[in-house]
């Protein structure tokens, strides 16, 4: 056995009436980071090695945060949306939510001193924190949401601001009013434009399902409308009545949500999502009517900046919006953030620009859901595109009874349409634009149909469309601060001068300064490498040079597989090149297999490419014995062979896997030392060893007693995935004192389900794995749950405490074992933003500095929350982590739990800098993503399938459910369950 203790050599470089639809809160992430971090998610984990060491470990999350704001942007509104939804699209269906904003479309830095508006004071407000607290104190403790226990005191004091407004509140009660439409509308659409006619009538502010008044409304209240389509004149003698009865269901309160907002113990079980949802609805208002909704609080204006990014697609610049409780105020959140748009014309005119660029390989992605106008029948009606065909207007045929038989749909538009000369039946195809329960078919041309505007594209965007995105969204702090306060606020209706804005109808008025608050700067922990050299630690990064890892690897033998898809990279095994990326400071002599692949065009899925990788692999397995690992050369992205590779050496073959870009090390000498140094960060990690440690009395916090931290993440299908594509759910968990080795457990479960399904036997292999390696259980276990919002806090504590528990009680059946459990949530999807106020809070770019952490101001009353920035800021604004501590059996004070989780981000493995997230969550998240890879098929379905990667029915959803769960298997082989190999 050779220790692997590789040498590191790297740089660091004024209605009375708002009528709304209230649906779940849905966030939107805004991308900011380099504009080639975008790799990662093509390729998972591979790319992360061709990464400069300086931006190594907080890129891949940052980006995976799109992801999630992709898939989520996709959801469905439940009951009667009105405006748009979903939003711009991903790589192939990755996760399915980037960090800070952008303003103006310059995209570059600002002159001058790059701090938002200098100096400011905090209002008195945070003056009875203290006396808050201590009225806690009397209240009998319970671990359940336990109240904030104190405030933070550690680290230099600053002061910030933050992207809140406060919002005045009404003096009387707002009067709260449901709606029913009869006949009963179940279409999103014709709910959304039977509001609008509502709202036309005699009637003003109307909207959606639920109605809130700064008035009293008589009782009963019914009101018939005509309905007629949009570009109809109006209603004739045959337009079908509906009637809204609108009836009182409550008085909301105004005094006895102040008592809340005060902290008054008594108040702590108010209910205050009637009324912020009111509040909501009354300061979106103004929006609904003059911009486009996107989700349910992101709101886009044609008159912002916007830009070209691909054929037929353009990017708007639009506002989030978005109230919060917080102590002895309601605020208004206010951020930007971006979509991307089909751009109006012709659908005809589009598709052939888009096949100039593309070839037609994203072709049924750019039609996905969109919205179409035809007037050849002589008015106009809107629909949707239910399915693209493949063939054109001359070749595809249908039963005509019309004309008594089967005929092509240019001989039919010849025919019954003789005025309509069609110019491309020969070359285009027609779309199927029936209804979604339609039995029948309706065929037309594509030139026939004009893109509507303001619709959200909804379509995946390839590599250099995102770059293009990315740019176009970074932006310094100052110019994010600005592009809020200047052009956010009107927009969005929330200054005085806005015309016909409803706030003063209701008497509530928004400040139009962003809130100053307290904050504090966080020291960074002491780091250790082998023989206790500590490094240097600046700007939450450190420099490492001609030091040794903790703990080595041990490498037996590494093989090199060369992937030729293509191109040729090496000319052979003999190649000087090929060479010196085996020299890699390694002590043993690798070898070198070579593997040539069918071309994509003969191969489209790569099955065949992939089968004969796994037959080489096998064939030397049976030749030589297995390898400890594997370095995959590739010559190019691929949707297919990387995740490919994973899941064969994952799942089938139980062997490590690195894979490598060849053109990062060709192109650039200079920047190999700092490339195989990233390498090396992943691959001793995944072989069980220990880059680098903090100093104990960093780790005091969690070694006062036997401590295990857990991450735990679900990660789920995007826009791209066969409906019915299981979530895969994640916990890894520290098995050694060091807190440095974090091994997971991993599942399929029902798709979109954010509750882990098989929690209890998940935990209960983490615990025997930790028993295993210490034996003993621990005294303590603390979680990081990622992936949970506010709104399901309560429905986890109900779904996953009782599985955490009954683990424990299966652990150690022979004897009573109940370890003290805390639970804190890790939220980044959250549109919270912090602005330094004097250069000695920020960097040279204006950022905050890492350690950065704010517990007052714009936290909860309640709750035991607080915003943590660990990490350096790189493009946009720097986000920090939402933490709140949802369960707490340990009674953690506030320094404890915050300065303690600040010191855990510096010990990312992969990375010689602290990252935004703790790393158990983070390690969670790679997991999952690493689980993709053995789904990848169902994932990426529209690579594959004509149709839009969906299916039609309950059934067919099971079906897919269960195909998924033969390729997923037996999931992780034995010989790797024990290692982080998901890193």
């Amino acid at each position: 056995m050779t220790p692997f203790s590789c040498m590191l050599a790297c740089r660091m470089y004024p209605p009375a009436l708002v009528v709304a639809f209230l649906a779940p809160y849905l966030t939107q992430k805004i991308v900011a980071t380099l504009r080639w971090c975008v790799h990662i998610e093509v390729a998972a984990d591979a790319w992360l090695s061709d990464m400069e060491e300086v931006v190594l470990a907080e890129l891949a999350y940052e980006v995976r945060e799109l992801w999630d704001w992709i898939g989520r942007s996709h959801v469905c509104t439940k009951g009667g949306g009105g405006g748009g939804g979903g939003g711009w699209g991903g790589f192939g269906g990755q996760r399915g939510s980037g960090r800070g904003g952008y303003g103006d479309s310059s995209g570059g830095g600002v002159p001058g001193d790059p701090i938002f508006r200098g100096p400011a004071s905090v209002d008195q407000r945070p003056a009875t924190l203290d006396k808050l607290v201590s009225s806690f104190k009397k209240l009998a403790f319970n671990p359940e949401r336990p109240r904030r226990p104190c405030y933070g005191t550690l680290g230099r004091e600053i002061t910030l601001r933050a992207n809140f407004f406060a919002v005045k509140l009404p003096k009387g009660p707002i009067y709260d009013y449901h709606v029913e439409i009869t006949p009963c509308v179940y279409a999103n659409l014709m709910r959304t434009r039977l509001f609008l006619l509502l709202e036309q009538s005699n009637q003003e502010g109307w909207k959606d399902e639920r109605i809130v008044s700064a008035k009293e409304l008589p009782q009963p209240l019914d009101v018939q409308i005509k309905f007629y389509s949009k570009g109809e004149a109006g209603p004739n003698a045959r337009s079908e009545i509906y009637t809204f009865a609108i009836t009182h269901t409550a008085n909301l309160d105004v005094a006895h949500f102040t008592k809340h907002l005060s902290g008054n113990v008594e108040s702590r079980d108010y209910n205050t999502q009637p009324l912020v949802a009111a509040v909501n609805l009354v300061l979106k208002m103004h929006a609904a009517r003059t911009g486009v909704r996107v989700g349910k609080n992101r709101y886009f204006f044609p008159s912002q900046d916007r830009f070209d990014l691909a054929p037929g697609v353009e990017v708007w610049k639009g506002f989030f919006t978005s109230t919060r409780p917080v102590h002895k105020e309601l605020m208004v959140n206010v951020g930007v953030c971006m979509t991307a748009f089909y751009k109006p014309g012709n659908l005809a005119d589009a598709i052939i620009e888009f096949n100039r660029s593309s070839n037609g390989a994203m072709l049924q992605r750019f039609v996905q859901r969109l919205k179409v106008t035809t007037s050849y029948l002589g008015y106009r009606q809107k629909k949707f595109i239910k399915k693209i065909m493949s063939s054109t207007a001359r070749q595809t045929t249908f039963n005509c009874e019309e004309y008594h038989g089967k005929m092509s749909v240019e001989e039919y538009f010849k025919r019954k349409h003789p005025h309509i000369k069609l110019k491309h039946a020969h070359d285009l195809p027609v779309v199927d634009i029936s209804g979604p329960n339609s039995k029948f078919s309706i065929y037309v041309p594509v030139e026939l149909c004009e893109i509507e505007p303001g619709q959200p594209f909804r379509g995946c965007l390839n590599e250099k469309e995102t770059v293009n995105m990315i740019q176009f969204a970074c932006n310094p702090p100052k110019v994010n601060a600005n592009t809020i306060t200047e052009r956010g606020l009107p927009s969005l209706g929330f200054t005085p001068q806005t015309l016909g804005s409803p706030l003063s109808s209701f008497g509530m008025e928004v400040d139009n300064n962003m809130v100053a608050i307290p904050a504090r700067e966080l020291p960074p922990p002491r780091l250790s490498y082998k023989g206790g050299k500590s490094p240097n630690v600046g700007n939450g990064s450190w420099n490492i040079l001609d030091v040794k890892f903790h703990v080595g690897g041990a490498i037996k033998s590494w093989w090199v597989l060369v992937i030729r898809d293509g191109r040729p990279v090496f000319n052979s095994p003999d190649d000087p090149n090929l060479v010196g990326i085996c020299g890699m400071s390694l002590t043993s002599i690798p070898i070198i297999l070579v593997q040539e692949l069918i071309p994509p065009a003969r191969d489209p899925s790569r099955q065949q490419a992939l089968d004969l990788i796994r037959q080489k692999i096998k064939l030397h397995i049976s030749e030589k014995g297995k390898p400890t690992f594997i370095l995959v050369l590739l010559s190019h992205r691929d949707n297919y062979i990387h995740p490919g590779i994973k899941k064969i050496c994952d799942v089938e073959l139980g062997v490590h896997t690195i894979h490598m870009l060849t053109d990062k090390v060709l192109h650039n000498a200079n920047k190999q030392d700092q490339y195989f140094s990233s390498v090396a960060l992943k691959l001793n990690t995944k072989l069980g060893g220990t880059n680098h440690a903090l100093d104990p009395d960093s780790l005091k916090w969690l070694t006062k007693a036997t401590t295990m931290i857990v991450g735990m993440d679900v990660t789920h299908p995007g826009p791209g995935s066969i409906r019915g594509t299981p979530s895969i759910a994640a916990v890894v968990a520290s098995a050694d004192s060091s807190f440095v080795q974090f091994p997971g457990s991993f599942r399929c479960q029902e798709s979109r389900k954010e509750m882990i399904t098989d929690l209890t036997a998940m935990m209960i292999e983490r615990l025997m794995f930790y028993k295993e390696k210490n034996r003993t259980l621990p005294d303590r276990i603390f979680i990081y749950r990622e992936g949970v919002c506010e709104s399901q806090f309560n429905i986890m504590l109900h779904e996953e405490l009782p599985q955490i528990l009954e683990a424990y009680k299966r652990a150690s059946p022979a004897q009573s074992y109940r370890p003290k459990l805390t639970i804190i949530i890790c939220g980044k999807r959250h549109h919270a933003k912090f602005f330094a106020t004097d250069s000695p809070f920020a960097d040279r770019n204006g950022y905050t500095r890492p350690g950065t952490v704010v517990d007052k101001g714009v936290t909860a009353v309640f709750d035991f929350d607080f915003y943590l920035q660990a990490h350096a800021g790189l493009q946009g604004t720097a986000k920090a982590t939402h933490y709140t501590v949802l369960y707490d059996e340990n009674r953690l004070g506030a320094d404890e739990v915050q300065q303690g989780t600040h010191t855990a981000s510096y010990l990312y493995a992969r990375a010689t800098k602290a990252v935004s997230l703790v790393p158990a969550a983070y390690y969670a998240d790679l997991a999952c993503r690493r689980g993709r890879c053995y789904l990848n098929d169902f994932l990426n379905a529209d690579d594959n399938v004509s149709s839009t990667g969906k299916v039609d029915s309950w059934e067919e959803e099971m079906d897919v459910f269960e195909a998924t769960k033969r390729a997923w298997g037996e999931g992780v082989h034995p010989d790797l369950r024990a290692s982080m190999f998901y890193i």
